[in-house]
């Protein structure tokens, strides 16, 4: 059985749908969310499954007791999935090549600290693009920088505000975060 955990700061969309993906699968599971936002609704989700939550904070992460506490989990991969903080190179060393995260653009463009959510559609909207997406991709010592897994795109010409061009990248979330994740899983060793 392959062991998943998944790092998440806020509502938790993306986390369940990751969860309810894998709850009746017979080779991966999600065993822990790490959270650092004690009341991020990502923590009702994680108890409705019934999957482990670890709640940290900032400094737990940067001081290695995150990394402690995640080798007692035995991940084959780390998903973060709307996880804000800068993942500490420890992690990253520890577990290379396990780590993925999902960005709602077409990377590298909007991409970088501070990018997330509403402020890459509003800036996706400002510059009249035609088209966004998503972007898997594994992480490194930078924003949004590490190699490209996964990208989509999806012609954005009919929307008029930010909050129709994140409807249809959560929908575009929804259906690849999880197959993606999978594939992964099932390409390893």
């Amino acid at each position: 059985m392959k062991n998943i955990v998944i790092f998440a700061s806020g509502s938790g969309t993306n986390a369940e749908n990751i969860m309810i993906h894998f709850q009746n699968s017979a080779f991966a599971k999600v065993v822990a969310v790490f959270c650092n936002n004690e009341n991020a609704k990502v923590i009702d989700k994680t108890k409705k499954r019934t999957v482990a939550t670890e709640i940290f904070s900032k400094n737990d992460l940067n001081e290695g007791l995150v990394l402690e506490k995640l080798k007692d989990y035995r991940p084959h991969l780390i998903v973060l999935a709307g996880f804000l903080l800068k993942f500490p190179t420890a992690i990253i060393a520890e577990f290379p090549n396990k780590i993925i995260n999902i960005h709602p653009a077409l990377l590298p463009k909007y991409g970088g600290k501070g990018m997330y959510g509403l402020k890459v559609h509003q800036s996706v909207l400002e510059n009249n693009e035609a088209e966004t997406g998503i972007t898997i991709h594994f992480v490194n010592e930078h924003y949004d920088e590490g190699e490209f897994i996964f990208q989509k795109s999806i012609k954005i010409e009919d929307c008029v505000s930010a909050d129709e061009i994140a409807k249809k990248i959560n929908e575009l979330e929804m259906e690849c975060f999880p197959t993606t994740i999978e594939k992964m899983l099932k390409n390893q060793p």
